[in-house]
């Protein structure tokens, strides 16, 4: 697999690489490496996000705000609590 990069990016990659005294492509593979999970996260996330969507969208099944607040602040204080019950 190749990368294609112009010129200043190359020069810039260079100068970050011997300031921190690795490859310009030990550096690559390491950006791409956190992009890769960053992303995947991001990904998981939103899918979650849409899974809860369409079983809010099915059953009605919600916290309002301040219910998920006030478990959030015991969770803060230390309370180990399991989140309260969803309601119609």
């Amino acid at each position: 697999m190749a990368i294609k990069l112009d010129e200043d990016t190359k020069a810039r990659l260079k100068r970050l690489a011997d300031a921190r005294q690795r490859t310009s492509h030990w550096l690559m593979r390491e950006a791409i490496t956190q992009y890769v999970e960053r992303e995947e996260k991001r990904e998981a996330f939103r899918q979650d996000t849409l899974k809860a969507w369409e079983t809010y969208r099915a059953t009605g099944l919600h916290l309002s705000a301040e219910e998920a607040d006030a478990w959030l602040a015991k969770l803060e204080e230390g309370e180990d609590l399991a989140p309260p019950a969803c309601h119609g």
